[in-house]
């Protein structure tokens, strides 16, 4: 037997966004007990030419609940202008996005396995099946979005280990 679209996808997006909750969540109180103002994180990033923590944010939420979105019309494009966050606003983001998450049946994302998928950027069209996109586009993007909030977060003097950045494993019973 395979492996279902939703434990691919939903399955996988919830263990980390998770993660994602509980570094920023960490960094939150890493702030308030350093007398450090959080929102002087959104804008931190860790190389000049690099995107800063409130994209790798957002882009978490576009390439988890936003990719489930994207597999439900079969078009997926690049996330649309996000007005500026704070830090408790890119928390709220990633909260609203696990929640809804959470809201997916298994048979409702299973019913996709299979449908085609396009990403499109402009005029440029890339043809996928939804197990593909998944797969090969959607779960490379989040968990490099992830990890880059991670290690800015880190860099910034948040104490984190692997198992923050892990999030909720999915043990045997």
């Amino acid at each position: 037997m395979g492996i279902a679209l939703y434990d691919l996808s939903v399955a996988s997006y919830l263990q980390g966004i998770g993660g994602v909750a509980g570094v920023l969540e960490k960094g939150a109180k890493y702030c308030a007990e350093n007398n450090i103002d959080a929102n002087t994180l959104v804008e931190a990033r860790i190389h000049a030419e690099m995107l800063p923590l409130q994209f790798q944010v957002q882009s978490v939420v576009h390439h988890s609940i936003g990719a489930i979105d994207g597999l439900k019309k079969g078009l997926a494009t690049p996330p649309p202008s996000i007005p500026a966050q704070d830090y408790k606003g890119l928390q709220k983001m990633v909260t609203d996005a696990r929640d809804a998450l959470t809201k997916l049946s298994a048979a409702e994302v299973n019913a996709l396995e299979g449908r085609d998928m396009v990403f499109q950027l402009r005029d440029f069209k890339i043809p996928f099946t939804a197990e593909g996109f998944v797969m090969s586009f959607s779960l490379p993007n989040f968990h490099f979005h992830a990890t880059t909030a991670y290690d800015i977060l880190r860099m910034k003097g948040v104490p984190l280990g692997k198992r923050d950045f892990l999030g909720q494993m999915r043990m045997k019973a």
